[in-house]
């Protein structure tokens, strides 16, 4: 009995030494009408990438978009918004492009990005308006 709740228990502290070494995974949240406000408001800082599937563009930046989401992982969460799923969104952030990317701080709308720019500009602009380092 003892020498079976030994390996139970190395077999879990292998387990947790595993978890704690696996990379931290891409959290990209879908964002819809119904949860947009509250995305914004309870994230101190949110990055929000408006899309739609038929964008090429969009397509480019989406991975971008998910490696930024581990790099600043625990500081920035970022989402995402169909735009054809949501249109009055899109109406209400006067999206007239896409991929348009919208910077927010305690809830408020701080930066736009529209098209589709390289990792290192992205991760440059996030750093400059949300003073993280």
């Amino acid at each position: 009995m003892d020498d079976e709740l030994t390996r139970i228990r190395e077999k879990r502290m292998q387990e947790m030494r595993e978890k704690m070494r696996e990379p931290p995974k891409a959290v990209v949240t879908h964002v819809d009408e119904t949860h947009f406000q509250e995305f914004i408001k309870t994230n101190q800082y949110a990055v929000v990438d408006f899309w739609a599937e038929w964008c090429g563009p969009c397509r480019r930046i989406s991975p971008i978009m998910e490696e930024l989401s581990m790099e600043f992982s625990g500081k920035v969460a970022f989402g995402k918004v169909n735009t054809d799923d949501n249109r009055n969104l899109a109406m209400q952030f006067n999206i007239s492009a896409i991929p348009a990317v919208l910077l927010f701080s305690n809830g408020q709308l701080i930066e736009r990005i529209i098209g589709a720019y390289p990792k290192d500009a992205f991760r440059e602009k996030i750093r400059r308006k949300f003073t993280i380092r």
